[in-house]
């Protein structure tokens, strides 16, 4: 794609990299293809290859972001499922990323969407106030169908809508004395949403890597990975957050060491392994930022290095949702089939599995109409293997398809852990 930026707008180090990105864009239109919001759809302006005009049109003439172009680059799902498919190597990730940073600074959105959007940013990375607004959720609850009759309400409606019956409550936190002798040590990433909807995913991770012999490190003031604000364009935002997780885990491998940095969310682990790019303009974290995404590896990306023992099979079948922030953000695909399978699970892959389940961290309470189109075409498409347990490694998709079906879901961790000595997965009882 021929560019036509200025010199001066090229000494802004995100422009510069946006131009980059560009020039790659042949305009082939394979992306269309594998976009869910084309497919969903058919507007081009809701393709990759369209948005790519429109932030080509925005960067390219300085000019601030208006309705039109938010309403189509707000559709993005960031599912990065073009970035797969596309014969040029175009970044979308980080192209779609500064775009957002230039929507965010320079529009202004209506009344009740800055509202909803400063309510989540001040909620969601947080653990406390999480489960506090889920708890005051529930109550509101009887209100979501009403909301969801007014058009700017119908995030808040999808809020209350989402909001669980119930919340499990974590066990006491416990060390665990290794079973075999050590063979790594490893921080987990606590998380924020995933812990107060499902900390269960977390507790069978300790479980499994401590019997496999691998000593969990729990360094203090780590947080949020920073996801959540960062796909809404709020950038310092992210990077707070990303410097606070860089700085306890180089001090934790700066005194005693870690293998490795296990994510157990895989929209989290996308992000933690980009925060070497997101960090790369400060002199003072880039390095760092670095050491930690190279530390970072999903908990299957792991647990694939450690040579698990085949179990016998256990008669069950098992559905694999693969979110879009592990096939196509980290390009993980085949090591979680492959150790359910060695686990004694027989797996089958839904048709259609390169499309998004509409999650996408926020994504269903902003745009929830998309949303809910994406969700019954998944749900579908995973009931017709017939499985008996559905598998994912990320709670925004395990939340979002549990709610649109009744075989039960849960994370691929928690199989293993099962298969490999611990308790049946609670949701299988």
């Amino acid at each position: 794609m021929q560019t036509n930026f200025t010199a001066e707008q090229l000494a802004d180090p995100h422009v510069a990299e946006s131009e980059a990105i560009l020039r790659r864009c042949v305009h082939c239109g394979f992306c269309t293809a594998t976009c869910p919001t084309y497919v969903t759809l058919g507007n081009e302006l809701d393709s990759p290859r369209g948005r790519i005009y429109l932030i080509k049109d925005m960067l390219e003439n300085g000019r601030a972001a208006d309705a039109e172009v938010v309403k189509h680059l707000d559709r993005c799902l960031s599912c990065l499922a073009c970035t797969t498919t596309c014969p040029s190597g175009v970044d979308y990730m980080h192209l779609i990323d500064n775009a957002r940073v230039h929507v965010e600074n320079t529009y202004r959105r209506p009344l009740v969407d800055r509202l909803i959007r400063n309510v989540l940013a001040f909620v969601l990375p947080y653990p406390s106030r999480f489960r506090a607004a889920l708890k005051l959720a529930r109550m509101g609850k009887p209100f979501g169908p009403l909301l969801g009759r007014f058009s700017p309400l119908k995030p808040l409606a999808a809020m209350l809508t989402l909001a669980p019956a119930n919340l499990p409550q974590p066990l006491p936190q416990q060390s665990r004395p290794l079973a075999v002798p050590k063979r790594g040590r490893v921080a987990i990433l606590a998380g924020c949403a995933q812990p107060v909807l499902d900390p269960r995913i977390n507790e069978a991770t300790e479980r499994l890597l401590t019997r496999l012999g691998v000593e969990i490190a729990r360094p203090k003031g780590e947080g949020c990975c920073g996801a959540l604000v960062h796909h809404m364009g709020r950038e310092e935002q992210a990077l707070d957050f990303a410097r606070r997780n860089v700085d306890v885990w180089i001090e934790e491998v700066e005194k005693r060491g870690l293998d490795a940095i296990i994510i157990t969310a895989s929209g989290c682990g996308t992000t933690i392994k980009d925060y070497g790019h997101m960090l790369r303009l400060d002199p003072a974290y880039a390095e760092k930022a670095r050491r930690v995404s190279a530390l970072a590896k999903d908990i299957t990306e792991y647990l694939a290095m450690l040579d698990l023992p085949k179990q016998e099979s256990r008669g069950l079948t098992v559905a694999y949702h693969s979110a879009c922030s592990m096939q196509h953000g980290q390009k993980i695909t085949l090591q979680p089939k492959a150790l359910l399978r060695n686990a004694g699970f027989a797996v089958r892959d839904p048709t259609e599995g390169h499309l998004c389940c509409g999650s996408a961290g926020t994504y269903n309470i902003l745009q929830p109409e998309i949303s809910a189109q994406l969700k019954a075409r998944k749900v579908k498409n995973i009931e017709a293997t017939k499985a008996d347990i559905i598998a994912t490694g990320n709670i925004g998709c395990m939340t979002q398809i549990a709610s649109g079906t009744k075989t039960p879901t849960v994370h691929t961790v928690e199989l293993l852990d099962w298969a490999y000595g611990g308790p049946k997965p609670d949701k299988l009882s």
